[in-house]
């Protein structure tokens, strides 16, 4: 069932740049739904199967955007040794706040990363120096793959889609790992998973440095697809939206945060029309997803259309 899934997740990207191979805000728009995927998958792993929240996720994100920024203007880097070095520096500042941050619960938990997302962000506004301040970097160079640049639009998307399915290719395996049952038996109860042997702490460390990676590498995508970064594409209002994308795909499902992120992308663009009305449709369409599929977008769709399947061949749904 989930190769299935995967494989026609996995035509559908590959069908949308030839369907519309000249449309440039389906490009770019997938260009930012796959990025959006990367992250909410990462999140998922942390929230929807080991149950711990954050609200600083934004901050792993701008840490691999600004390596890979920093280290090709103004150190000339290559793009793929700074996107190595950007995953490398996520997973050791995450590796180092996981112990103190971790051992906190609920609401408490939420603080300490917000507090993270929040300090991260006040250090890339004010160190000018490396990270050119609230103005940020320009001048990023595109990535290049032993001598092919990914200089438009559509070799971006390639890259990005690739991506894209890397990241939940990785995931739907550590959910079906030893790992992966370790997080779904530490979100159920801490204690009891303690009971049975499985050592708690290393197991949200392992999952905070891996969710932290998924980032980073998302952001070191965006810092080389779009040629600048600055600091308000990683402020609070990220973090929250990357959670709320988790939230409305549904928790605890690799396809469910895929599908919350592409939603929410898809959302945001269709809504600009609406200008002053934007953030009242948004709220108000939220809050009906929240009512109607509390199970989030895909888990709910999912079973609506196996009910209809089941009663449309008689059976007992």
């Amino acid at each position: 069932m989930r190769l299935a899934g995967f494989f026609a997740l996995a035509a559908g990207v590959i069908a949308l740049p030839v369907l519309f191979p000249n449309n440039y805000f389906v490009i770019v728009v997938g260009i930012a739904a796959g990025l959006h995927v990367i992250l909410a998958v990462g999140l998922n792993l942390l929230m929807g199967y080991a149950g711990q929240i954050s609200l600083g996720h934004a901050a792993f994100f701008g840490i691999g955007a600004y390596a890979s920024a920093i280290l090709t203007t103004r150190y000339a880097w290559p793009a793929l040794l700074a996107l190595a070095a950007g995953l490398v520096v996520a997973g050791v500042i995450a590796w180092l706040l996981a112990r103190p941050i971790l051992r906190l619960r609920g609401h408490y938990l939420a603080m300490a990363t917000l507090g993270f997302g929040v300090i991260a962000h006040v250090i890339m506004v004010q160190a000018t120096h490396w990270t050119g301040g609230p103005d940020g970097l320009t001048g990023i160079p595109p990535l290049n793959f032993l001598g092919w640049s990914v200089n438009n639009d559509l070799h971006g998307y390639g890259v990005v889609a690739a991506a894209m399915l890397l990241a939940i290719w990785l995931s739907l395996n550590i959910v079906d790992s030893r790992v992966g049952r370790a997080l779904r038996a530490l979100r159920g109860s801490e204690f009891a998973a303690q009971m049975l042997g499985i050592d708690t702490s290393r197991a949200k460390t392992q999952v905070f440095v891996a969710s932290a990676l998924f980032a980073a590498f998302a952001g070191s995508l965006f810092a080389h697809q779009q040629g600048f970064v600055s600091p308000d594409s990683f402020n609070l209002t990220v973090s929250v939206e990357l959670v709320t994308m988790v939230v409305l795909g549904g928790l605890a499902s690799t396809y469910g945060a895929a599908c919350g992120a592409i939603a929410l992308t898809l959302l945001h663009q269709g809504l600009v029309v609406f200008e002053d009305y934007e953030m009242l449709i948004h709220g108000a369409l939220l809050m009906a997803v929240m009512i109607f599929l509390p199970q989030g977008l895909f888990v709910g769709l999912s079973q609506a259309a196996r009910w209809a399947w089941r009663t449309a061949r008689g059976m007992t749904p």
